[in-house]
């Protein structure tokens, strides 16, 4: 069931209970997007892990094969990982870093030159932990253009990067970021402006 809330489009999951009734026992998926979550993990090991770094297009094959919008020029690395690639949408140029991960349940955009480096996470969905049934929420988020999330940063479900936007190294951003604007810390805070032209050698988050 899809609604918005505060301005942000989320899903919740309720799938009927198991056989003993237990909803914590219950999938939070239909059969068939488990089964399609199947092949797409047993392709990602086959023919997507091992495969030499430079080989960006082909990786960008493989993920347009599962549904996923690649723009020209995409760089995924392979040790980075996305969970859902009909639920991955990128502009041109984009680049997600070894063991950097993009969990998304709901659609997740990546506008033209984002940068999700090593080790950082992406974050598309929680639980409602008010709720006896404790049903899955995802959220459809949005990673600006020319936005940087830098090493080990996170970024928390619902939570939209704007363009520019910078989330310094190991940062939690539990809120939406501004455009042109650098983060830091946790929960990220506001650090200081971004240069839209700064020139060669400025960049140090």
């Amino acid at each position: 069931m899809s609604s918005s809330v505060g301005g942000r489009e989320r899903t919740v999951h309720q799938i009927a209970s198991g056989a003993d009734g237990n909803p914590y026992h219950r999938p939070a998926f239909s059969l068939k997007h488990r089964l399609a979550r199947l092949l797409w993990g047993m392709t990602y090991l086959l023919l997507y892990r091992f495969s030499p770094r430079p080989m960006h297009a082909w990786r960008s094959l493989l993920l347009r094969l599962f549904g996923a919008r690649m723009g020209p020029g995409c760089h995924f690395y392979p040790q980075g990982k996305v969970w859902a690639p009909w639920n991955l949408f990128c502009d041109d140029c984009c680049t997600l870093a070894d063991q950097a991960e993009i969990y998304n349940p709901s659609p997740i955009y990546l506008e033209s030159h984002c940068i999700v480096s090593q080790q950082a996470y992406i974050c598309g969905a929680t639980h409602d932990y008010n709720h006896s049934d404790f049903p899955m929420i995802s959220y459809s988020m949005r990673l600006g253009a020319y936005s940087w999330i830098c090493a080990r940063a996170s970024v928390s479900p619902g939570v939209n990067v704007g363009e520019g936007a910078v989330l310094g190294l190991g940062s939690v951003a539990n809120n939406d970021l501004e455009p042109w604007t650098v983060y830091g810390g946790v929960p990220a805070v506001k650090i200081k402006a971004r240069l839209r032209n700064g020139s060669a050698g400025q960049g140090n988050a």
